[in-house]
């Protein structure tokens, strides 16, 4: 009984210097001029742990709490609110370099169009090989004093046969220039987004001249120089009749109003991408006598008259500065698509590659 007495005795010892232990700890905080605790006996090892009091908040805590409360709380953004909203249209990823034009492609947007005005012009060159439209016929009686002035000439003379062989030729040359430019500016800028930028540039540009061109021709119906000459020539037969549709369509001249785009376009990027050169006065000067020389083959070729290829000229000068123009920006923005590709090993070892594309749909 006596050593059983001691053990409880020196447990509630213990127990109780454990629960007075906090409160000493805080009064000493308090005021440092009082004594120190009383020291405890050492924990006996098989005398289990308990569980302190509960305490009242120290001062700083309480301090800390009130300044807490009186903070004012954070204002809730309604999501209908300006600031909120989203867009996935491009942000500007950096400042175009001083004296660097840049010009922003949507590949979807400017594929689309593309696709559009090709499949249009494309309809009605098939709508006019069928020969279901029936071309104006000239009267045996007209007189070609009354067309314009500077159109006279044209329904008089000997149509030369080779000029018309001559101004395909220099079209032709035209059109792989505006192959040929966008790869020498991505290599002349190393940059493979800048060759891409003017191909786009160029595509536009000629299948808007080329779809416009078919409607205007479609909506006009005006007869080819040619027709005259011939209506003339069978003024006296009354069995005469004119069945080519393709004579009919003489307003305005396709072969013109595509060199001058495609010059225009071409001048228009020269001076963008070197400003303080020789080389967008030279494509100007080159660009005008082309466009001029095929202007002037279809004439020859009994063709076109001289307002025919005038208005094509306008026409096709017009869209070749417009297109670039409207995609010309002074930021550089983020990219709308991305490709990725890595190369790939099977478990065969055999080799491959995977390509990403994804971008803002």
């Amino acid at each position: 009984m006596p050593m059983i007495s001691a053990r409880a005795f020196a447990l509630t010892t213990v127990f109780g210097a454990l629960s007075a232990a906090p409160d000493l700890a805080y009064a000493q905080g308090l005021s440092e001029s009082q004594p120190p605790a009383a020291e405890t006996p050492p924990e006996p090892a098989t005398a289990p742990s308990a569980a302190p009091p509960t305490q009242s908040p120290t001062p700083a805590v309480a301090n800390e709490s009130a300044a807490t409360s009186d903070a004012p709380k954070a204002e809730v953004v309604p999501t209908k609110a300006p600031e909120r909203q989203h867009s996935l249209d491009p942000k500007r990823a950096e400042v175009a370099p001083a004296g660097r034009t840049t010009f922003d492609i949507d590949p979807f947007a400017d594929s689309a169009m593309i696709a559009v005005s090709l499949g249009f012009a494309g309809m009605l060159e098939l709508v006019n090989s069928t020969g279901e439209i029936r071309p104006q016929q000239i009267a045996p009686n007209f007189n070609a004093a009354n067309l314009i002035g500077i159109d006279r000439g044209a329904a008089t003379q000997t149509p030369d046969p080779k000029a018309s062989g001559r101004s395909s030729i220099a079209l032709g040359v035209a059109a792989a220039y505006a192959v040929i430019d966008p790869i020498l500016s991505g290599v002349r800028e190393q940059n493979v987004q800048t060759g891409l930028a003017d191909a786009f540039m160029y595509a536009e540009s000629v299948s808007f001249t080329l779809a416009m061109t078919n409607v205007v021709k479609m909506a006009v119906r005006r007869p080819r120089p040619i027709a005259y000459i011939e209506a003339n020539a069978h003024k006296d037969d009354p069995a005469y009749s004119n069945s080519d549709t393709d004579s009919a369509l003489s307003f305005f001249s396709g072969h013109t109003a595509m060199t001058a785009t495609i010059s225009a376009t071409a001048t228009y990027l020269a001076f963008a991408r070197s400003p303080h050169t020789a080389r967008p006065w030279i494509t100007l000067l080159v660009g005008t006598g082309l466009t001029t020389f095929v202007a002037v083959e279809r004439v020859r070729a009994g063709a076109h008259f001289p307002t025919d290829v005038i208005a094509g000229g306008i026409a096709g000068a017009g869209i070749g500065v417009v297109v670039p123009h409207l995609h010309r920006t002074d930021e550089i923005k983020q990219r709308r698509i991305w490709v990725g590709y890595s190369p790939v090993r099977s478990q065969e070892n055999e080799r491959g590659g995977l390509l990403n594309v994804s971008g803002v749909f």
